[in-house]
């Protein structure tokens, strides 16, 4: 068993009127190693004086992790095959939409991973269907993943 942090940190503005809903859902999240990001609401979801679009929102950090978390799996089963992997990049994409409850969620994230490495593309798509296996956060959630390797 492992345990992950993030510290979440908002604090109003001067100028908010936090009793008519008229706050900034700007924040901070830090992370255990140190890194700290600039979070907003998504400015889709939330107005544009009270968001930012230079700050990562939920759901691209949502989409992110499975991303990320793919990707790791896929270079160390790459590695532990012999598979020589020279970049890897992936134009992960999620969609925000009503469930089959009605509830607004992200019901599916494709992944588009475009590797550069010295195996075929048959051994390529057997590593990301096992990294896909792997992969934590892919198991952790609800969301449908699907991995479509660019050839």
């Amino acid at each position: 068993m492992s345990t992950h942090t993030a510290t979440i940190r908002w604090r109003q503005d001067e100028d908010d009127h936090f009793s008519l809903g008229r706050y900034t859902r700007v924040h901070e999240i830090s992370f255990d190693g140190g890194t700290t990001i600039q979070a907003s609401g998504a400015p889709g979801n939330v107005p544009a004086q009270f968001s930012s679009e230079n700050s990562v929102d939920p759901e691209e950090l949502f989409v992110a992790s499975l991303s990320s978390c793919h990707m790791l799996w896929f270079l160390d089963l790459a590695r532990r095959a012999g598979v020589e992997i020279l970049s890897y990049e992936d134009q992960a994409e999620g969609v925000m939409e009503k469930d089959a409850e009605g509830r607004t969620s992200i019901t599916r994230v494709t992944l588009r991973p475009r590797v550069d490495g010295t195996a075929a593309p048959e051994k390529l798509a057997e590593l990301h269907k096992q990294a896909h296996d792997a992969c934590f956060i892919a198991n952790s959630v609800k969301t449908a993943v699907t991995v479509e390797p660019a050839s």
